[in-house]
């Protein structure tokens, strides 16, 4: 039993879950958690379309009628790159919030993440998230965990992104003179497309309103839906500065991590791939996927890195060895007990 393909690959996955220098990403399937959290892209227009006013609505569903592939390329397709763009997608982004906000998801699994990456004898403990929901920073709430997103403030918090550089200390009394000890475990979350709660008032000023606001006159949501566009807005406040470390952590340092942990992202997002593959580059550096499923052409161009462990239900591959799939090791329910 321990030289089958299975027992080895997860015996390298421990070894590489509880090494140091780990960052994490976390895509749709994280927050899907089997049917009682957030949709998968591939459901979204059905659950939403019926909160997109005329004739926008009309619009979107033609496109897809004729042969768009969901909602990402139908709003492509209405989107003809001119500098003051159509409205489909800003209402589309506020469909989304009002259906997410209709969905009361558990937080166990969420809970348990935090809880475990609080453990870690590291500094601080990166975490890039694509999804819009609030479940980490609820789950952290609860946990009463300090979790650090880029903003400052009270009433209505505005983005700051020199919060991610703050060290927190703890002083206590040495032998002779006051002493201080940096505190370890906390969590810096990056929210690359965006959060429900987010968003743009007027003159760019970016603030943090709470998961249940509804957008304020002369305001727009900072969700990024998916579409085409959403590489060129990375490259806009507030994302461009969560992208840049990101960049950091990945290729260019100071503070590089070694591994990076991908859990429910199918690896579509063009702007996010080129990065990682970037990283890929480095000798001391490991691409960590689980997800349900990979389509045919990216497991073929991700299992074929040696430095690439891919865990999905239908098949793996270890270092470049593919092999069969795991029935359960690929689900975020089960690893948010083991990171």
């Amino acid at each position: 039993m321990s030289d089958t393909f299975l027992k080895r690959l997860e015996n390298k996955v421990a070894q590489q879950l509880s090494s140091q220098h780990v960052c994490y990403l976390l895509g749709a399937g994280a927050s899907y958690l089997n049917g009682k959290g957030y949709p998968l892209a591939t459901h979204l227009w059905e659950l939403i379309s019926k909160d997109v006013q005329s004739p926008y609505r009309e619009e979107i569903q033609k496109k897809i009628e004729n042969g768009a592939d969901g909602i990402e390329h139908a709003l492509d397709l209405l989107d003809d790159g001119q500098p003051v763009e159509k409205p489909h997608r800003h209402i589309v982004t506020e469909a989304i919030a009002k259906h997410f906000l209709s969905i009361s998801a558990p937080l166990d699994a969420h809970r348990s993440f935090v809880r475990r990456l609080q453990a870690r004898n590291e500094s601080s403990i990166p975490v890039f998230c694509l999804n819009y929901d609030g479940l980490l920073e609820k789950a952290a709430d609860v946990e009463r965990l300090r979790l650090i997103d880029g903003f400052d403030g009270c009433e209505s918090p505005f983005f700051s992104p020199s919060k991610f550089l703050e060290l927190f200390a703890l002083p206590h009394r040495g032998l002779r003179r006051l002493q201080v000890s940096f505190r370890a475990g906390i969590l810096h979350l990056y929210k690359l497309h965006g959060s429900l709660g987010w968003f743009e008032l007027e003159d760019g000023d970016v603030r943090k309103l709470g998961f249940g606001s509804s957008t304020p006159a002369k305001a727009k949501r900072l969700m990024i839906p998916p579409q085409h566009r959403k590489a060129l807005d990375t490259t806009a406040p507030p994302y461009s500065a969560l992208w840049s470390d990101l960049r950091g952590f990945l290729c260019h340092g100071p503070k590089l991590c070694n591994r990076l942990v991908s859990i429910g992202y199918g690896l579509r997002d063009e702007h996010l791939n080129p990065i990682i593959e970037n990283a890929l580059i480095r000798k001391n550096f490991t691409f960590l996927v689980f997800a349900y499923e990979l389509s045919e052409n990216i497991f073929a161009r991700w299992s074929s890195k040696k430095n690439v462990i891919l865990v999905t239900k239908n098949r793996c591959s270890l270092y470049g060895e593919i092999g069969e799939g795991h029935p359960n090791h690929w689900d975020f329910e089960r690893l948010s007990k083991e990171v």
